[in-house]
């Protein structure tokens, strides 16, 4: 179990800020302030790379965390602390102040660019995006300057079913960034009226 790892891991990097750890990728992720940038799994403490500090982390003979996806190997940017540094405390907490940099750059660089996909917008599928797609909206761009009202007329027109009402919010709340359930009735009304 990674528990005694976890506990002094966590003991070591709470001089960085406001700590907390959570369960993920079959160990515990560990944040400062929200931000995710070490990783304890396999009774490992990983740290985050960037494209800029991974060969530093390689040429210490630091290894990356591998996880397997549906049965594919799936290699995150966490790497795996050799056992000696550990008997250098400070070098750990300097490697963390980089990896924690690292994390929270990589935050706001995904906040302002936002999802990439649209099955990566709040509500949204694969089988939504596809469904968009065979309506000739392809991206999150198109989507946003269609609007949901004639995002949802165009899949309408293009799909063979009917679709719900719940499609419409969905659509409404992926382009506002927000969950379809909290679009007020009056909001959902007014798009109602505009089909």
């Amino acid at each position: 179990m990674d528990k005694p790892v976890l506990k002094e891991s966590l003991r070591l990097l709470s001089s960085l800020g406001k700590i907390t750890s959570r369960s993920m990728f079959g160990g515990f992720g560990i944040f400062i302030d929200s931000t995710m940038f070490a990783l304890v799994v396999q009774d490992k403490l990983h740290l985050r790379a960037s494209d800029d500090t991974i060969n530093l982390f390689k040429e210490q003979g630091f290894e990356p965390y591998v996880y397997k996806k549906r049965g594919f190997p799936v290699v995150t940017k966490y790497f795996a602390i050799s056992a000696e540094c550990w008997e250098e405390p400070d070098s750990i907490l300097l490697q963390a102040v980089i990896a924690l940099d690292v994390a929270k750059k990589d935050k706001e660089k995904q906040k302002s660019e936002g999802p990439s996909r649209i099955k990566d917008l709040p509500n949204l599928r694969l089988a939504t995006e596809r469904m968009l797609k065979k309506a000739g909206i392809n991206t999150v761009e198109e989507l946003r300057d269609t609007g949901s009202v004639n995002a949802y007329k165009a899949i309408q027109q293009t799909h063979s079913s009917s679709v719900s009402d719940e499609l419409l919010w969905s659509l409404e709340g992926a382009i506002k960034g927000t969950h379809w359930s909290v679009i007020p009735s009056a909001t959902r009304d007014e798009l109602r009226k505009q089909l």
